[in-house]
């Protein structure tokens, strides 16, 4: 938080505008807009909401196909449930880590025999970059089936020039407290599709129709952001790209002191420019007795928190029965991250010097553990 984030709020209490709706939450979506460059945008309690809703417009019913990213948060999946459809699992290509065209294509072909089309696609966006969306979106293009981009994560990056969220159907942008920006918690759908913006807006307030009393015709929800909670959304709007460049920077000390260390490997940065929200390393297991579980519980000897690589959907208790589809036949590309990938502390006020504690420290256990 800075400076003009308390003024904001401190402006949105003066003008009693506490509840959703009001001239804050109008300027965030529209310093959204304006910096993504999308047709449209609407304000939610959170990224994960703006996901079931742009579910909800594309259409999707009970039993219907959604393809999504295996290798993701809970979050990503979750509202596919919501919507009682029936989520397939598709794995991550090797280079950038997102949703694997090559299992795309071997999935759309395995639906297309079962007559079982997908209605929507949820491509994840991780780590701060972008999929490899042109490639993707071709695919889903040739079945006429729409993308959402869970963009949670990305906000800031580009793909071929085009801002991570705007290149599907709809984009879903996070704004939870560990986010590039934040709101505290909320979260943003942006689309070019005015019409269904208007119906997300209408679901989100609990569908309450046009009248002179409370007259509801649809089922609706409490998913729409505060106006301030959007007050802060502003202020951060403003520090955008200062967050971006300094995350940037915090993977390229990391990458500049260890990439030369026989054994490790970073997240390729590849089809636009990533935020870098989060640096992450693979660990070649053959070069190591340390394994990534043992790096991290020797890290919080030191009081350093890292974390490992997201446990793919498929491996979950919850999504064990879903069908899940690899990147080749004898290759799972996300069981292997998980397996082997180790998130660093990347915040974007992470000063050199915890840095280069945390560089020293993991240097050593690399020495220490060289096979």
């Amino acid at each position: 938080m800075g400076v003009q984030e308390q003024q904001l709020i401190n402006e949105a209490f003066e003008l009693n505008w506490i509840a959703p709706v009001g001239p804050h939450l109008q300027k965030f979506e529209q310093a959204v807009i304006k910096y993504t460059g999308a047709g449209g945008a609407v304000a939610l309690t959170s990224g994960t909401a703006g996901i079931h809703l742009a579910l909800r417009a594309s259409g999707i019913k009970e039993g219907d196909i959604v393809f999504c990213s295996s290798f993701t948060f809970v979050a990503s999946v979750n509202p596919i449930l919501y919507m009682a459809a029936v989520p397939v699992l598709i794995d991550s290509e090797p280079e950038g880590w997102n949703m694997s065209p090559e299992a795309l294509r071997t999935a759309f072909r395995k639906y297309e025999k079962k007559g079982m089309l997908p209605k929507a696609v949820l491509v994840v966006n991780l780590y701060g970059q972008s999929a490899d969306l042109k490639k993707l979106k071709a695919i889903c293009d040739h079945y006429e089936v729409p993308i959402i981009e869970d963009a949670a994560e990305s906000l800031g990056a580009t793909h071929e020039g085009m801002s991570s969220g705007t290149i599907g159907k709809y984009g879903v942008f996070s704004f939870n407290g560990n986010k590039i920006i934040t709101t505290s918690n909320g979260g943003m759908v942006v689309s070019d599709d005015a019409s269904s913006l208007e119906k997300i807006r209408y679901w989100s307030t609990q569908a309450k129709d046009p009248a002179d009393y409370y007259q509801h015709s649809e089922v609706g929800y409490n998913y729409r952001l505060s106006n301030v909670l959007a007050a802060i959304g502003c202020a951060q709007m403003s520090v955008l790209d200062q967050r971006i460049e300094a995350r940037r920077n915090v993977f390229r000390r990391y990458y500049e002191a260890l990439h030369e260390i026989k054994g490790i490997s970073f997240t390729k940065e590849i089809h636009g420019c990533s935020t870098r929200w989060l640096t992450t390393l693979k660990m070649n297991l053959s070069c190591f007795r340390d394994t990534p579980e043992t790096i991290v519980k020797r890290f919080e000897q030191y009081n350093i928190e890292t974390r490992r690589l997201w446990k793919p959907m498929h491996a979950q208790p919850l999504y064990t029965g879903c069908d899940y589809v690899k990147h080749a036949d004898n290759q799972s590309i996300c069981d292997e991250l998980f397996e082997t990938g180790i998130c660093l502390p990347s915040s974007s006020n992470l000063s050199v010097e915890d840095q280069n504690k945390i560089i020293k420290h993991l240097k050593n256990f690399l020495a220490e553990s060289k096979v």
